[in-house]
């Protein structure tokens, strides 16, 4: 969908200064309105909110202070590099990522602490002594913010810092990432890594491919045309090493929130890669995590077991909700999707509301930290699609640290304790 002569026909309708953001012109509307080609994001979305912004949009001119903050918090920060690092991998390459399980613990009954044992929700310091899963957190939402502020103020200064900090962590041969996660979430005295490291990247890596999308929305100063070839290549040979390696497999078989995360990280990347078969496949595959995941009444069972049952209901509703948004792309419909007992992704967003609105005491599952804001982004993300009850609950929602920036990247994030999940 593209909005050129419409935005146009708006400002001129209006009356609009066009000059509303800083050292922009008409000139300079003109090119962010060719539509980014996001995979989670509808990238229409960035278009009509870019256009709103120089209509005077009062909230998401409150949402862009926000953003630029945080952006500008970030320009003093990086790049980050896996061979950084002082501990090396159990193989000894440098260049592979490398991460701790956060919920393993000594044994305090043991000289050497072995066999580990595992205090769900409780996270173990030591883990920071890998410090890839540090830095590849600062790494995925540096870019993304990065590269929105650059789309909606056109600061070079925002663009050529995310690009320094991708070619750092993907296309620098003396600095590059080795495409696998072969030693992720590694529990000491017991293995080298396991399959659910995974999620260490299936968080949160697709903002960083539609940070990418962003850039080549542009041109964006700093980021070139064989920048984004040789990043789609990293992309090829990764989306190959989790589609079809032990771990890659194993992780996306997962009947819980590291299934539906595995898969919706693949589904992104064939996307991104131009492998529409396998993302049409692995959409398709999303509605048996509905099935199984989601009851009638939009609970989650697996999740409200959990020790932090609040944080991990979000946490793969998040996941859902984004795959749903990359599904559409390749037609096939999740948000409207019901299941054989009636399941659908508005009743698992439903029933967290009255917590979202409520806070803890709405909450009566087990939960060793209650967050409100946790929900923020999925309640926003259901009413933009349509779900009444999500809509009559926006303007109770508790906003995140950092301020509430939605608006500008309309697509579901968790808002909590990221780099602590397990």
């Amino acid at each position: 969908m593209h909005f050129s002569s419409l935005s146009l026909g708006l400002l001129s309708a209006a009356g609009v200064v066009v000059n509303a953001l800083p050292g922009l012109g008409l000139g300079d509307l003109l090119w962010p309105l060719k539509v980014p080609d996001t995979v989670v994001i509808d990238g229409w979305r960035l278009v009509d909110a870019k256009t709103r912004l120089y209509l005077g949009d009062r909230e998401l001119k409150a949402a862009l202070k926000h953003l630029t903050a945080q952006a500008d918090s970030w320009l003093s920060q990086g790049p980050w590099t896996v061979t950084a690092k002082t501990k090396p991998p159990p193989n000894g390459t440098i260049h592979d990522y490398s991460s701790q399980a956060p919920y393993w613990w000594p044994n305090p009954s043991t000289p050497d602490g072995c066999p580990y044992n595992q205090r769900d929700g409780e996270r173990n310091p030591e883990v920071d002594q890998y410090q890839d899963r540090v830095s590849v957190g600062k790494m995925f939402n540096s870019t993304y913010v990065l590269s929105l502020a650059w789309y909606y103020t056109g600061e070079k200064r925002y663009s050529q810092h995310a690009a320094d900090i991708l070619r750092t962590w993907f296309l620098d041969d003396k600095t590059a990432m080795n495409p696998n996660l072969e030693h992720a979430q590694i529990i000491p005295c017991a293995n080298t890594g396991r399959s659910i490291g995974i999620i260490d990247f299936s968080q949160e890596y697709t903002n960083v491919v539609d940070a990418v999308a962003i850039l080549n929305s542009g041109p964006a100063p700093g980021w070139t045309k064989r920048d984004n070839n040789k990043f789609v290549d990293w992309n090829k040979r990764f989306l190959a090493w989790l589609a079809d390696s032990p771990f890659g497999v194993e992780e996306a078989s997962a009947q819980n929130n590291h299934g539906t995360f595995a898969n919706m990280q693949i589904a992104a990347l064939a996307v991104f890669t131009g492998n529409h078969s396998l993302a049409v496949q692995r959409t398709r595959i999303a509605r048996g995590f509905i099935d199984s995941q989601i009851t009638a009444n939009g609970s989650q069972p697996q999740e409200l077991a959990r020790t932090r049952s609040f944080h991990y209901s979000n946490f793969d509703l998040c996941a859902h909700l984004r795959m749903a948004l990359i599904a559409r792309k390749v037609g096939v419909d999740l948000f409207r999707y019901k299941g054989p007992q009636g399941q659908t992704l508005f009743k698992a967003v439903e029933f967290l509301v009255p917590a979202a609105k409520g806070g803890a005491r709405a909450w009566t599952y087990p939960e060793l930290g209650f967050t409100q804001y946790a929900a923020t982004d999925n309640v926003r993300a259901a009413a933009q699609e349509g779900d009444t009850v999500a809509r009559g609950a926006v303007k109770g929602l508790k906003a995140p640290p950092g301020g509430d920036i939605f608006g500008l990247r309309p697509a579901p994030e968790q808002l909590d304790s990221i780099a602590t999940v397990g």
